[in-house]
């Protein structure tokens, strides 16, 4: 793949605020035709840059919920315990997103459920009930900052 010219990022950096701004108006923003930009948008989805388009969803608007970061440690370390960890978690749709960490725990989840005694029945009757967990630790969220899945370094 080749690197990406000031264009392109413009252009990703437009669709990271807001993935239905229309191509006629990337191409009056950028000063270019509609054809360029569109080609650009097409080439950034098939090489993978543009994974997929996604519509971001309010929680508080949609019903009560709470997040909760785990840290989970396996007894484990070899590279098949760890696969095997990994293809289990996307069983687990609670789990928001799953980080393969360095340091003193294996993975940092985050995980989105209903209420505590959902949160309990999730780390307790599927996440514990796991092959191979060792340590589950739990950390709730009070109140949510900040948010964003804009890449900075674009």
């Amino acid at each position: 793949m080749p690197p990406l010219d000031d264009l392109d990022i413009s252009i990703l950096r437009m669709l990271q605020q807001d993935a239905k701004i229309g191509i006629k108006n990337i191409a009056e923003q950028l000063n270019l035709s509609k054809t360029p930009i569109y080609e650009r948008i097409k080439r950034l989805e098939k090489e993978g840059v543009i994974d997929r388009y996604v519509a971001l969803i309010n929680t508080q608007q949609v019903g009560e919920s709470i997040t909760v970061f785990c840290s989970v440690s396996l007894e484990g370390q070899k590279l098949s315990d760890i696969e095997s960890f990994k293809a289990s978690i996307y069983e687990l749709e609670e789990v928001m997103e799953c980080y393969l960490m360095g340091g003193s725990n294996d993975f940092l989840l985050k995980v989105m459920v209903e209420d505590l005694n959902a949160y309990h029945h999730f780390s307790s009757g599927k996440l514990a009930a796991l092959e191979n967990i060792s340590q589950i630790k739990s950390t709730f969220v009070l109140d949510e900052v900040k948010k964003s899945t804009v890449i900075p370094t674009l």
